[in-house]
C-alpha cells in the first residue's frame, strides 16, 4: 500500500495503509474537536464518523475567527489599548492560518477513511 500523501495531511497522523493510520487520524480529531467528545464511545471508535463532527466542528471555528476579526475594532475600541487590539488581530491572523490548515487536513483524513487514495503527481 502507498504511503504518499498529499499537500496539507496532518503530520500527526500516519500515511493511510499504514500501520496505525486510523489510532493517529482519531487522536488527532479529537484534539480538534471539543472535549468532550472523548465522553462518547460512538465517536471515539468510529474515525470516519469522528472526521465528518471534526470538521463541523473547524469550519466553525474559522466562521467564528472571521466574525471576531472583523468585529474586534468595533468591540474593544476604547476599552483597550490600541497596541493590544493590534496584538490581538496578529494572533487571530495566526490562529486564523491554522484552523484553515486544519480544515484542510481534516477533509483529506476524511476522505482517506472513505477510502480515496491520493496519487503523487508527476
Amino acid at each position: 500500500m502507498s504511503a504518499h500523501v498529499p499537500p496539507g495531511w496532518p503530520a500527526a497522523v500516519h500515511p493511510p495503509g499504514t500501520e496505525g493510520f486510523e489510532r493517529t487520524a482519531s487522536a488527532w480529531l479529537l484534539d480538534l474537536s471539543p472535549p468532550e467528545y472523548r465522553a462518547h464511545e460512538v465517536l471515539v471508535r468510529h474515525p470516519l464518523l469522528l472526521a465528518v463532527l471534526a470538521g463541523h466542528h473547524v469550519a466553525a471555528q474559522v466562521q467564528g475567527q472571521r466574525r471576531a476579526v472583523a468585529t474586534l475594532r468595533t468591540d474593544l475600541g476604547g476599552a483597550v489599548a490600541p497596541g493590544v487590539l493590534d496584538r490581538a488581530l496578529d494572533a487571530l491572523d495566526a490562529e486564523q492560518a491554522r484552523l484553515v490548515a486544519a480544515v484542510r487536513g481534516v477533509a483529506l483524513v476524511e476522505e482517506s477513511l472513505r477510502g480515496v487514495r491520493h496519487r503523487p503527481r508527476l
